[in-house]
């Protein structure tokens, strides 16, 4: 039996529960999960073990990879640059980066980067990782990429390219790289144990990924055996062309090593950033309302930010997807705690939200990355925190 960690106030006690059948029932190895209300703590749990080779155990200052949880620190970062005014959401990206009005984007706004409009989901020709770790290699590449589809005419989920397209916008705005600016107006008035670039001196705390896929795999059963409800997106995970596999092959080979100290100590605004649970909830708490003295957003740059801008069927997954102006939204597949909640989940189970409706905000890490529809830790511990404020 796995040792729970940590603190729960009294009335959450669904929480500590439900991370626990994490580890006895749905397959967690190592993880944390944090809960604020009202811009304090209210859990803060942790378990399991860090390195499954080692067997080194997961503390409560353990550091996990999260993916594409790492686009919602991004976008808050970006939502700050225009509440000071040194960004337009509706202005052209080429106003503020010249060299993206390529291939006819001179007209795409800012705002289609961030809600996956503007048609820029892989590039024409993948980079050498080292090229796409180094930045400029990669952003001169998009600036000069025609887009797959009309901007603006529909969207489809960005995975890796947002990092750069973003990131890119933060850097000739502000004139730091994305993990600087998070870094010092993010990370240090609030005290984060969160980084998009891990300093060398940290790496001896991240966690250990292991990796598990889908219980089927439906691309390797006959096309006539697939459900029909899934006929086109497993024709489109067979088709090397499509465009939901070349968005995640924007580099060669397409497979990053997340683990890989190289990769983790550069900056991927979209993938690749390394925190606690504890500071992902902390963050999204101080979206919706003050921590500590420190709140990110304004009431009125919250509301924009998170006001509808994408939604349906999503041209890379070929399934419905919503998004805010870089934040994900709920949907049926990615549970929040209420209709007006925001934040993004990663790649194989990680998740962190707020929402303002019930003074919320959370964040689930774990390195037991989990592949298809069959992953249910993140739900059961989204339904354990309403049950616990209803």
């Amino acid at each position: 039996m796995t040792i729970i960690h940590g603190e729960v106030r009294s009335g959450f006690e669904p929480v500590r529960e439900a991370f626990a059948a994490n580890f006895a029932q749905r397959g967690d190895i190592g993880a944390a999960v944090c809960v604020y209300r009202h811009g304090r703590p209210v859990v803060d749990l942790w378990g399991g073990v860090a390195d499954p080779e080692t067997d080194r155990p997961w503390t409560r200052d353990t550091l996990q990879l999260v993916y594409s949880a790492t686009k919602g620190a991004t976008a808050t970062a970006v939502h700050m640059l225009v509440e000071r005014g040194l960004l337009d959401l509706d202005a052209p990206v080429a106003s503020y980066w010249p060299e993206f009005a390529a291939n006819g984007k001179a007209g795409i706004p800012v705002r289609w980067l961030l809600s996956h409009q503007a048609g820029l989901a892989s590039i024409d020709e993948p980079l050498p990782v080292a090229d796409a770790l180094a930045w400029d290699p990669m952003t001169v590449a998009l600036a000069a990429q025609r887009p797959q589809w009309i901007p603006g005419a529909a969207h489809g989920y960005h995975g890796r390219t947002w990092g750069w397209l973003v990131g890119e916008v933060i850097r000739r705005v502000s004139g730091r790289t994305p993990g600087r600016f998070f870094a010092d107006e993010i990370a240090a008035p609030l005290g984060l144990d969160f980084h998009i670039g891990l300093p060398a001196s940290e790496r001896a705390r991240v966690s250990r990924m292991a990796y598990r896929g889908p219980s089927a795999d439906l691309t390797a059963v006959p096309a006539e055996a697939v459900p029909e409800e899934l006929r086109e997106q497993v024709a489109a995970w067979r088709d090397p062309d499509s465009l939901g596999n070349r968005a995640f092959a924007v580099t060669d080979p397409a497979a990053i090593d997340f683990d890989s100290p190289e990769v983790q100590a550069a900056e991927l605004p979209s993938s690749n950033g390394i925190g606690t649970a504890h500071s992902l909830a902390r963050m999204y708490a101080a979206t919706i309302g003050e921590v500590d003295g420190v709140r990110l957003l304004t009431p009125t740059t919250l509301a924009a930010a998170t006001q509808e801008q994408a939604n349906g069927k999503d041209r890379v997954m070929l399934r419905p997807s919503r998004f805010g102006a870089g934040y994900m939204l709920p949907t049926h597949g990615n549970p929040m705690t209420g209709p007006n909640a925001f934040g993004h989940s990663g790649r194989g189970g990680s998740l962190a939200f707020a929402d303002p409706d019930h003074g919320l905000a959370f964040g689930y890490v774990m390195n037991h990355i989990v592949g298809g529809s069959d992953d249910e830790r993140a739900a059961a511990l989204v339904e354990a925190v309403r049950k616990s404020v209803a």
